[in-house]
């Protein structure tokens, strides 16, 4: 009677560990998602910031040009 008792308990105990375990993995694997995710958004960020320096030289290009034209 006390071995199976006992055995209960080990198994209870072993439940428990592998139910933390899997919220561990879910953990791990969100957490992945997330880093990739905020990789993605960094990404997109550089590319939008060169776009907006690119705008930026272009506009400045522009402007001067004018400017010489307007001198004129």
């Amino acid at each position: 009677m006390s071995k199976s008792i006992a055995l209960s308990l080990v198994l209870a105990a072993s439940l428990g560990l592998a139910a933390c375990g899997g919220h561990t993995a879910e953990n791990a694997a969100n957490n992945a998602a997330n880093a990739a995710e905020n990789a993605s958004n960094a990404a997109d960020n550089a590319m939008n910031a060169a776009m907006n320096a690119a705008d930026n030289a272009a506009n400045a290009a522009s402007n001067a040009t004018n400017n010489v034209a307007n001198a004129m």
